[in-house]
């Protein structure tokens, strides 16, 4: 009878799971940064000049017609 000896190869795992992860969480934090923070130039900025933009209004006379004769 032969001998015959068995080799069990175990795979270390590669690091694409690893390298994914990292990816998506810097993905992650870009968009938190983007959308919360600002990031986006400045966006819409509102001010306070306190000025006055009351419409104004027109005072318009209307003239009479004369009485019918």
């Amino acid at each position: 009878m032969t001998d015959r000896e068995t080799v069990v190869v175990t795979d270390g795992g590669s690091s694409n799971g690893v390298i994914a992860a990292i990816l998506l969480v810097i993905v992650m934090l870009v968009g938190i940064w983007f959308f919360v923070l600002g990031g986006n130039g400045g966006g819409a900025t509102t001010t306070n000049d306190n000025t006055d933009n009351a419409v104004p209004t027109v005072n318009v006379q209307v003239p009479t017609l004369p009485a019918a004769s």
